[in-house]
C-alpha cells in the first residue's frame, strides 16, 4: 500500500528532472554577459552547476545510497530558478514599470 508521503516524495522526484533540464537549457540560452552584470557566477559556473545537478537528480534516485547528492542537486537547481533567472531575465528586459 503506497503511503502518502511516499507518494509526495516521488512526484518531488519526478518533477525535478525536468525543471533541472528547464534550468541547464536556461542557463545555455542566456547571454554570458547577463551573468555578470547581474552579479551571479558566471554562464560557464551556472551551466556546470545546472548541468551536474541534472545528471545526478538522472542518476540517483531518491531513497537509494545517491540521495545524499539528490537533496544538494534539487537545491542548486532551485536556486538557479529562484534566484539567478529573475536577475537575468530583469537586467536582459530593464526594469519593470
Amino acid at each position: 500500500m503506497w503511503r502518502p508521503d511516499v507518494i509526495i516524495l516521488l512526484v518531488i522526484y519526478w518533477a525535478a528532472i525536468p525543471v533541472g533540464v528547464y534550468a541547464f537549457g536556461h542557463a545555455l540560452m542566456q547571454r554570458a554577459d547577463a551573468f555578470t552584470v547581474a552579479d551571479k557566477l558566471t554562464k560557464p559556473a551556472w551551466l556546470g552547476i545546472t548541468g551536474g545537478a541534472t545528471a545526478a537528480l538522472v542518476l540517483f534516485q531518491l531513497g537509494g545510497p545517491g540521495s545524499l547528492f539528490w537533496l544538494p542537486a534539487l537545491v542548486a537547481v532551485l536556486v538557479y530558478i529562484v534566484d539567478v533567472r529573475p536577475k537575468l531575465l530583469e537586467v536582459q528586459r530593464g526594469p519593470r514599470w
